[in-house]
């Protein structure tokens, strides 16, 4: 047995190994128990590293920083590849308010995690890493520890020893703050949806199918190409249907005439302006626009060849070579007009009306094989890491701070994944990844990060959790959960005029903690929580790596 006692508690690659996969595949299963219908998660990881290295199992200290940042990186640069192509059009109308509200909600819990200090004498370090536990922040914990460590050349344990203390009740605390926050604003379910539903929740960038009927008389006898050079707003005809009745497929040259319908897509934004230049909406029932020409028909083709990454549909001149007509876009799952200047990227779904064989041609120059998007594209995944790492490396310079500010291993290569993600098509880059591969990466990185940090503060956090300041950690991480999350709650509502779907998902957003994202869907039964919290997350993601890094450089 000798030899089973050098593999667990003798330092080398085998032992790494074996201890990290322990603490992890036991932290996922102890993620399977559930508190009133609530789990921590791959939290249990932090737990299980914890249990580990109090029963005396721990790996080599170097090894240890090493795969704990390397953790991080997957994690941050992966979450950064998923919110980027969606993060600058986030900020825009709707989402400049919602991101104002979470900036509130984040200076809040700075400034109370800084009066905690003030008044009870904890220190900085602890203070920041029940801050970023109490808000279920892992990037800024990362962040704090690693700034701490450029500082003073040795670790404080009790950074980690506090994020683990206020995690648990930061879970249970921000889903705590949204039922009571129901409470206090005497929502009904049932009249928020009500009051959804009688108003335009849809952006104006989101497209929608309607019909009209041409009676405008300045544009009888033009052409579909002739009326838009007339106006030149965004739209595409998808089908026309003769006075006679008949349906045909839109092409440049047709000539709808009096009485014609169309079947257009626009934004729904230009929606009324578009029906009123041609004359009148009429109401639209999807069968009766099936075309009697069984030659034609709508295809929906996604584009996996790397050459068309990044390439406008004018460029491509899909219509004229192939006499077909692109409509709609979808990418993300958000659905885009066909406009002629926008650039296709890999894993975007067109969908296409036109004849058989100008379908297939499509497919061919487009790809169209779901086989390809299953094989990863590792070079802009490594280039994008290496270039996060150099930015996040470079000292910024700040007037008051003696130390400069750096974005460290979490904020840099979440910013370069970001901007990869959103630019890289537009450079010929092929940054696509399946959601799986996506997923793959962020649980690998989060997990082996959680791991390490738990066998690293195994022995302080008993010594602190059974001590009188462990308690007390737990009721700061309290104050620090809930009270931003419900005055900001009720600003969102009395000022920012929000529904309650929506408030919901910001707050978790703000917070970063999907686990109250799905406790927010549940209770909303639609999207509008998972849209908010998707347009709030990247900058909340960064104000937090930033504010944990400006509390370990003022401490």
């Amino acid at each position: 047995m000798e030899w089973l006692k050098s593999l667990f508690f003798s330092e080398g690659a085998a032992q790494t190994i074996i201890v990290l996969a322990l603490v992890i595949s036991s932290g996922f299963l102890l993620s399977r128990i559930r508190l009133a219908g609530i789990s921590l998660g791959v939290t249990w990881i932090l737990f299980s590293g914890i249990l580990f290295s109090n029963l005396g199992l721990g790996i080599n200290s170097e090894t240890l920083h090493f795969v704990k940042e390397f953790g991080l990186i997957l994690f941050v640069f992966s979450i950064g590849l998923q919110v980027g192509p969606g993060f600058f059009s986030s900020l825009r109308k709707g989402g400049i308010k919602l991101n104002m509200l979470s900036f509130g909600i984040v200076f809040l819990s700075v400034v109370v995690a800084l009066s905690v200090a003030y008044f009870t004498g904890t220190s900085i370090p602890a203070i920041t890493g029940i801050l970023s536990g109490a808000v279920t922040n892992t990037p800024g914990l990362g962040a704090a520890q690693q700034t701490y460590v450029e500082l003073n050349g040795a670790l404080d344990q009790s950074i980690a020893t506090g994020y683990a203390i206020a995690y648990p009740g930061g879970v249970l605390g921000i889903i705590f703050s949204l039922i009571l926050l129901r409470k206090i604003l005497s929502v009904n379910l049932d009249n928020e949806k009500r009051r959804v539903d009688e108003t335009d929740r849809q952006k104006p960038g989101q497209t929608v199918k309607f019909a009209v009927l041409l009676t405008n008389k300045i544009l009888f006898g033009k052409s579909l190409r002739e009326i838009k050079q007339m106006f030149g707003m965004e739209y595409v005809v998808s089908r026309v249907t003769r006075e006679s009745g008949k349906v045909e497929i839109a092409k440049a040259d047709v000539v709808p005439g009096k009485g014609g319908k169309l079947l257009i897509i626009a934004s729904s934004g230009d929606k009324k302006s578009i029906a009123a230049i041609f004359g009148e909406e009429i109401g639209f029932i999807e069968r009766e626009w099936e075309t009697d020409d069984k030659d034609f028909t709508t295809r929906r083709i996604i584009v996996t060849k790397g050459n068309v990454n990044g390439r406008s549909l004018t460029e491509l001149k899909l219509g004229k070579a192939f006499g077909i007509t692109v409509t709609r876009i979808t990418r993300a799952g958000v659905d885009f007009l066909a406009k002629p200047d926008l650039k296709l990227q890999i894993g975007d779904s067109l969908t296409v009306i036109g004849s058989n064989p100008g379908l297939d041609s499509v497919s061919k120059l487009l790809g169209n094989s779901v086989k390809n998007l299953r094989e990863p594209n590792l070079i802009f995944l490594f280039f994008g890491i290496a270039a996060g790492i150099l930015l996040g490396s470079i000292p910024i310079l700040i007037p008051g701070i003696s130390q400069p500010v750096k974005l460290g291993l979490a904020g840099g290569p979440l910013i370069v994944a970001i901007l990869i993600s959103r630019f890289g098509p537009s450079l010929k880059l092929i940054t696509y990844t399946t959601v799986s591969a996506n997923l793959m990466l962020r649980e690998v990185g989060i997990s082996l990060f959680l791991a390490c940090v738990g066998l690293d503060a195994g022995a302080s956090y008993i010594d602190t959790i059974t001590t009188r300041n462990g308690l007390l950690w737990m009721g700061y991480g309290a104050l620090i959960t809930i009270i931003p999350l419900l005055t900001m709650g009720m600003i969102s509502r009395f000022w920012a005029k929000l529904d309650f779907f929506s408030i919901m998902g910001l707050l978790s957003g703000s917070t970063t903690d999907p686990p109250a994202l799905a406790y927010a869907g549940s209770v909303a039964g639609n999207d509008l929580p998972a849209v908010s919290y998707a347009t709030v997350y990247p900058l909340t993601m960064f104000l937090r790596v930033l504010s944990a890094q400006l509390l370990i450089l003022f401490s």
